[in-house]
């Protein structure tokens, strides 16, 4: 083995290096470029690109610009107007703070960097050619800044060999232009590629002008089966839109977070909003939504990766646990009497069955059923009549009052179609109602709520269970007894890396318990608390409110029907049942008559 010395690396070759961590596409330039437009206060941003990013990128601000004697030292590593003490990385507030991003793209492309800094007569501009950069130059520029990045990767035909399509690179580089637009609304932002106009984005200030961005961003669909939100704790805000259970993804690509301004994706933050929807998404469906949430600059850490996409919170289960509640609770105030009409005709064909054309409605498989337990729902869809005796007196000729006052939000039954679903008049039009998914949410809530209020019923095992752990996992059982008591479990620690189970949930007797006490753990040690106990029980109550729904072609009466309907009016997330299928559909009068080709 031979023996090298040990020496300085040129600053290309430094550049470049750097260049492979934060320059991979077309897309990460603009990015990067985007970013130092808004740390530098632009309130309008232009963005050119040819062939995909590759021949040329161009992005002009109007922020305000930089000075002539700093234009060469902005192209050079590390250098930065952003941060000037250890204090200023610890609470940074701008989006980008390393000073790599303009010499690592300057390394790896032809760079030109022109600016005018406010209240100056002249623009000056510099150039770089992955080497070396010229002396400051006068330049025809307004105020503000533009760079442009010509052939990137001519110098590293390695790395260019690994881009893909151009208009591949596109849709990676308009996905970040849109990510940027939707982090600022009070920016406007325009997007060209080959000369052709592809985004015009004006500065959305006033709420309905924010929508209008989205809708434009995000799909209008997205908008209209989209909850606003706004909600805070302490020194935490979260605010933004999310999408309804009925408006799901089969991907994860609707899914925009913010925390300060700084697009995220976080694992924790990723945890908590599955979790908000876990009880009401169908199977292998991801929620859309896009959110923002503000904290003290202090509380997170963003120097945790190169590309600045991951953060590490201070308090991480406090705001896992604000997260989580604010959605979970938002989701559950969704009722008929504050759901939008949904599902709306045409919608795209991205959003979940129930928000397709009626003619095309296909509502896919329930998940095979579970074990069946002994325990037995005593919920009977007969005794709607007793317990809504005002509703016995409504004839189906008085169904809906004639002046259309006071009509609740899912109306009044009028029939029952094939034994399956119900059909009722409301002041929008016709609503459609899955009897069998309807009475399983309702059911579901009620024995929650039982849990809730009684806590979980423990039940002693006739013969303990022991388990062999790590030791910093017998560690953690030992500290986390309350937690386990909590649950249902009685946990102990015979040994350095022995447990004892004695107690487990009554409703888990028949689960496995070495594998749910492992998986607790691991939620201890990841979130500092575990919500396995809890799903578990949410997934057998879920089974037994099934078993216990009224069935498919079971004859109902009107008063049986009506008292359904308002005890969905009632329950939280009742537009969905325990799989995530929606309960309820709206027909408006307009849809019905576009069907019969009414007015034409």
């Amino acid at each position: 083995m031979s023996s090298l010395r040990i020496q300085l690396l040129s600053s290309q070759l430094a550049n470049q290096i750097a260049a492979g961590e934060v320059v991979e596409r077309p897309s990460s330039v603009v990015k990067e470029l985007l970013e130092n437009s808004l740390d530098a206060g632009a309130r309008r941003i232009d963005i050119e690109v040819q062939e995909g990013g590759v021949k040329l990128i161009r992005v002009r601000d109007d922020g305000g610009g930089i000075h002539r004697d700093d234009l060469a030292l902005a192209l050079s590593r590390h250098a930065t107007s952003k941060i000037n003490s250890f204090d200023d990385l610890v609470a940074v507030r701008s989006l980008g703070f390393r000073g790599e991003a303009l010499p690592s793209i300057g390394s790896v492309a032809r760079l030109s960097l022109s600016s005018r800094l406010t209240g100056d007569e002249a623009a000056w501009r510099v150039e770089s050619d992955g080497d070396q950069i010229s002396a400051p130059a006068p330049a025809a520029q307004p105020q503000g800044t533009t760079v442009e990045v010509r052939d990137l990767f001519f110098n590293t035909p390695a790395r260019r060999k690994f881009l893909r399509a151009e208009r591949t690179e596109f849709n990676h580089l308009e996905e970040v232009v849109k990510r940027i637009a939707l982090s600022r609304f009070d920016v406007t932002v325009s997007l060209s590629h080959n000369d052709k106009p592809v985004h015009s984005l004006r500065a959305a200030v006033q709420p309905q002008e924010r929508a209008k961005r989205i809708a434009a961003l995000c799909g209008q669909s997205f908008i209209d089966n989209a909850v606003e939100i706004s909600f805070d704790s302490g020194e935490l805000r979260l605010w933004g839109w999310i999408g309804l259970p009925t408006f799901s993804r089969s991907q994860s690509d609707m899914q925009h977070f913010y925390v300060n301004g700084r697009v995220v994706r976080d694992k924790l933050v990723a945890h908590a909003i599955r979790r908000a929807y876990q009880d009401v998404l169908f199977h292998g469906r991801h929620p859309a939504f896009v959110l923002y949430l503000e904290l003290p600059a202090a509380d997170v850490d963003v120097n945790v990766h190169p590309t600045k996409h991951e953060v590490r919170f201070r308090e991480g289960r406090r705001v896992h646990d604000f997260l989580f509640r604010g959605i979970h609770d938002a989701l559950a105030q969704v009722r008929p009497a504050s759901t939008p009409v949904t599902p709306s005709l045409g919608e795209s064909s991205e959003a979940t069955p129930s928000a397709r054309p009626w003619s095309a409605m296909q509502y896919g498989a329930r998940p095979a059923a579970q074990s069946n337990l002994s325990l037995e729902v005593k919920e009977q869809i007969a005794a709607y009549g007793a317990l809504h005796p005002q509703t016995q007196t409504t004839p189906v000729s008085q169904a809906m009052p004639a002046d259309e006052q006071g009509v609740p939000p899912l109306g009044y039954a009028v029939a029952q179609l094939h034994g399956v679903y119900i059909l009722a008049e409301n002041a929008e039009g016709l609503v459609v109602v899955d009897m069998h998914a309807a009475h399983e949410r309702i059911t579901y809530e009620r024995m929650k709520q039982t849990r809730e209020q009684g806590g979980v019923i423990s039940q002693p095992l006739l013969v303990p269970v022991s388990l062999q752990v790590s030791e910093h996992e017998a560690r953690l059982a030992e500290e986390h007894q309350a937690v386990f008591a909590q649950l249902g479990m009685r946990v102990e620690r015979i040994g350095p890396d022995s447990l004892v189970i004695r107690e487990l949930p009554a409703l888990l007797c028949e689960a496995d318990v070495t594998q749910l006490v492992r998986d607790v753990l691991a939620d201890l040690a990841t979130h500092g608390a575990s919500a396995r106990i809890g799903e578990h029980l949410n997934e057998i109550m879920a089974t037994m409110a099934c078993h216990g729904a009224v069935r498919a072609h079971r004859k109902l009466s009107l008063p049986e029907m009506n008292g359904l309907l308002r005890d969905m009016e009632r329950t939280e997330r009742s537009g969905q049942c325990n799989h995530g299928r929606p309960t309820w559909v709206q027909l408006r009068m307009d849809e019905l008559d576009k069907l019969f080709l009414r007015g034409r």
